[in-house]
């Protein structure tokens, strides 16, 4: 019952702020924007899986140093290297739950769109003199890549559904960011960043359930 009422709490605060908030006062939209990643920190931490404790631990990590990132993305390369970390735990979460061998065609899309988007987005950073910027960038897409396949191979939907909805999310925000505006960017963003966490936090419980099956 909590944890219904909680997912609704947080999908209705994440509605409120992707959509109204251009109706909330300036001081006030960091704290907003914080509040459903709050929640959802709350909901991975109040789940009692079985036989992955350091699963649960890795992403709960993972998602504090997300939160961390929405709030000092102000300051670009803050954000990022907060993003950045985020990521790289939710990266060794994944890695302790290998359940399943990535499809050859899975790695070769992974690796055409992460090329692609490295050659598109950090050659439009670097033509602009930002060298450590475009580093940073390129280093940003290995890792999301990297997150995306060991998501890939714990065989859980929510995990690899979160996962690949975060690099979406970032693709658009970077596209945005670099390259040329895009539409509806705020709301884009927003709804698949939050959708992806969401997953991530719930394939705590999805991935206990798998474990539970190979063990019996």
């Amino acid at each position: 019952m909590l944890k219904k009422l909680l997912i609704g709490v947080i999908i209705l605060l994440g509605l409120y702020y992707i959509f109204l908030f251009s109706h909330i006062a300036e001081s006030l939209k960091l704290i907003f924007k914080v509040i459903p990643m709050l929640l959802i920190i709350i909901l991975a931490a109040i789940q009692k899986p079985l036989h992955i404790k350091k699963y649960q631990l890795l992403i709960i990590a993972g998602l504090i140093f997300c939160m961390i990132g929405d709030y000092t993305l102000q300051w670009f390369l803050i954000g990022l290297t907060s993003f950045l970390i985020g990521h790289i735990f939710y990266i060794f979460a994944f890695s302790t739950a290998n359940e399943r061998h990535i499809p050859t065609w899975a790695k070769i899309l992974l690796l055409l769109y992460g090329a692609s988007m490295a050659i598109w987005i950090a050659g439009s950073v670097f033509k602009t003199g930002e060298t450590i910027l475009g580093i940073a960038v390129i280093a940003y897409i290995s890792v999301i890549l990297t997150m995306g396949w060991t998501a890939i191979k714990t065989g859980s939907t929510l995990a690899t559904s979160g996962a690949l909805l975060f690099i979406a999310s970032d693709s658009y925000l970077a596209i945005n960011k670099f390259v040329m505006p895009l539409a509806f960017s705020h709301e884009i963003i927003m709804l698949t960043y939050y959708s992806a966490q969401l997953l991530i936090a719930l394939s705590i419980l999805q991935y206990s359930e798998i474990r539970s099956k190979v063990l019996q």
